[in-house]
């Protein structure tokens, strides 16, 4: 693996830890077993663009992630009710790391780091749209596809911070009981 992407991989496992304030560059480049100069040589905006680079980097992943685990066959709710069961279970298993680093970083730096804000808007939207996408093929309206898929992420981002905050899994159970909830709703409406 190349320098730049192991300091990218670095800086999204501790942006995914430890938040955008809590990240030191230096211990992004220990981790990565980067030299020093290597940072801005391959990031020449600093933190920020490290930073940008990463977030993006792991919302492709962690798109791909969900998109396998909304793609099964299966009723739609009982799908949904699934992933966010593999979510919690993920959670507890890792210690309580928030999983999404995206949602970690929106929250954080919210008007104080404008830049990155555009950042993770940017990769909302384009979860959004990869849900309202993958909700339409499953047989939704486009309107109550992008209902779906916006209420999932938020559902799930805000399940994540009620989790980790309390050492428990229970408030993504309850988050994907809602959004199956919700999806069933949709469906039942569509037929």
């Amino acid at each position: 693996m190349r320098n730049d992407e192991r300091i990218t991989t670095a800086m999204g496992e501790s942006l995914r830890r430890n938040g955008y304030a809590g990240t030191g560059i230096k211990n992004v480049l220990d981790a990565a077993d980067a030299p020093n100069g290597s940072l801005y040589h391959h990031f020449p905006g600093g933190k920020r663009e490290l930073a940008a680079a990463s977030l993006r980097q792991m919302a492709a992943v962690y798109l791909e992630l969900v998109v396998g685990l909304l793609a099964v066959e299966g009723e739609l709710p009982a799908v949904l009710a699934a992933a966010f069961d593999e979510a919690a279970d993920a959670m507890a298993g890792s210690g309580w790391l928030n999983l999404c680093p995206v949602g970690t970083v929106a929250g954080e730096i919210a008007d104080a780091e404008p830049g990155l804000r555009e950042v993770t808007a940017e990769i909302f939207i384009s979860w959004i749209d990869a849900g309202t996408a993958l909700f339409v093929a499953r047989g939704l309206t486009d309107d109550d596809a992008t209902t779906l898929a916006s209420a999932t992420i938020g559902a799930l981002e805000g399940a994540f911070v009620l989790a980790r905050t309390l050492r428990s899994p229970t408030p993504v159970h309850a988050a994907g009981a809602s959004v199956a909830a919700l999806a069933a709703t949709l469906v039942r409406v569509r037929a």
